[in-house]
């Protein structure tokens, strides 16, 4: 009865996390913003901004993990319960094949070590094309990358399960380290246990060894799968040891995290350099108010596209191979001068929140009258709600730089198309 509920309270609890992430994305409901507790951008944005809530949101996810193990991977993660429902479409197939203790490959320690030692140095760019909530972001978007790698994880999850999650995934990597401190694991009971292998075959992460009667709480995303299929109840999640455990430190695991660390190490050094070399080589563009400057907006987007699902004007776009983190397409469309969503729900920190005020005086780019087009019909200085336009009889509107916001209002009202969008270095805020 006890793991009946664990199972189904930790799968509820999956549940209801993938639909307000779905909510999100689909603009119906943030005001619990289940993004902000995310691993990555919660780790960023506290990075960014120092103690506050993110950096107490990380904490608590470092917390939960050193208390429980990674019930993260099984609860939080956005790609987590996406495998899970794939593992149960597939278990028809797996149930023909033999099931082995999975090998659990130390490259993904190293591969965490380089993108989290990039991201300490100054830049993202890495890690979001493999982090699990830039990920989940980008297929909820119906972005063609994430559907692309939704779709491959679909075809590893057929033939390995969740093999992502344990050598692949850095935040699982990161996760597993922490919760190596865990005193809450899965345990068998070797009074109990008949060796019959259920429990291991179950297993999405291949974490059991039930012949030597030892589950890797490092790999076990704590999903309780294993708990239901055991027919002799030798299997629980508990605080004590049935046994006492003998901590012995050897030379290859103290070698294998020496090199870990060195090669976290370098990656901080390279992160830093290769910080500099995007900041220098990104072209402006025009972002949302409260990005900074494209350098830096470059190196902290986690092209996670929760704002471009959440622009009411659909004026932010995706990532693309020009311009290769989201950022604002005006068209035919305009910044509405009224709302500042996507500055309140980005949880990454690359873009400030900012109040309705703040963001109505940041000057993210300037318009630009063509006069050779222009007809002088005046449309625009009634359509700028900044009320900054001037223009005299009989001749061309002028928009001084020091009071237009780059709100592409004007330029929307212009039926000549005589008005342009600039890109500017810096945001910087209006008196």
């Amino acid at each position: 009865m006890k793991n009946s509920i664990l199972i189904y309270t930790r799968f509820l609890a999956a549940i209801t996390v993938s639909v307000l992430c779905g909510l999100a994305f689909f603009g119906h409901f943030y005001d619990f913003k289940i993004f902000d507790m995310q691993f990555t951008a919660a780790l960023q944005s506290g990075i960014i901004f120092g103690l506050g809530l993110s950096a107490a949101l990380f904490a608590a996810v470092v917390l939960v993990t050193v208390l429980f193990g990674r019930v993260y991977c099984s609860t939080l993660c956005p790609l987590g319960l996406y495998q899970e429902l794939l593992t149960i479409a597939f278990k028809p197939f797996y149930k023909k094949r033999k099931q082995h203790l999975a090998k659990h490959y130390a490259a993904a320690y190293f591969l965490a070590a380089v993108l989290f030692g990039t991201l300490a140095g100054g830049t993202a760019f890495l890690l979001r094309y493999i982090d699990p909530y830039s990920i989940a972001g980008n297929a909820l978007s119906l972005a063609p990358f994430g559907l692309g790698f939704v779709g491959c994880l679909a075809v590893l999850v057929f033939f390995k399960k969740r093999f992502f999650c344990t050598n692949i995934c850095p935040v699982g990597a990161a996760l597993g380290v922490i919760s190596r401190f865990s005193p809450a694991k899965i345990r068998i009971d070797e009074t109990k246990c008949k060796t019959c292998g259920l429990c291991a075959k179950a297993c999405p992460c291949g974490a059991i060894d039930f012949k030597n009667h030892t589950v890797d709480n490092e790999t076990c995303v704590k999903c309780f799968k294993c708990l239901s299929y055991c027919r002799h109840k030798a299997l629980y999640y508990g605080l004590k040891q049935s046994q006492p455990v003998k901590f012995s430190f050897k030379r290859r695991q103290l070698l294998k995290n020496g090199a870990v660390l060195l090669v976290f190490g370098a990656a901080l050094k390279g992160g830093i350099e290769l910080t500099k070399k995007i900041a220098s080589a990104v072209k402006k563009a025009i972002l949302p108010a409260g990005s900074s400057s494209t350098a830096e907006f470059a190196n902290r987007c986690l092209n996670c596209n929760l704002c471009v699902a959440n622009c009411p004007m659909k004026i932010i776009h995706p990532a693309t191979p020009e311009i290769p983190f989201v950022h604002l397409d005006y068209g035919e469309k305009y910044c509405d001068f009224d709302c500042h969503k996507c500055s309140q729900i980005c949880p990454s920190g690359a873009i400030k929140r900012l109040s309705l005020k703040e963001k109505q005086n940041t000057k993210i780019a300037t318009a630009v009258v063509n006069e050779d087009v222009c007809i002088g019909c005046g449309l625009c200085v009634f359509a700028c709600p900044k009320q900054i336009i001037v223009k005299e009889e009989g001749g061309h509107p002028y928009i001084p730089f020091d009071g237009c916001i780059g709100c592409a209002k004007c330029a929307a009202s212009c039926p000549v198309k005589a008005i342009g969008m600039e890109a500017i270095d810096k945001q910087i805020t209006l008196s």
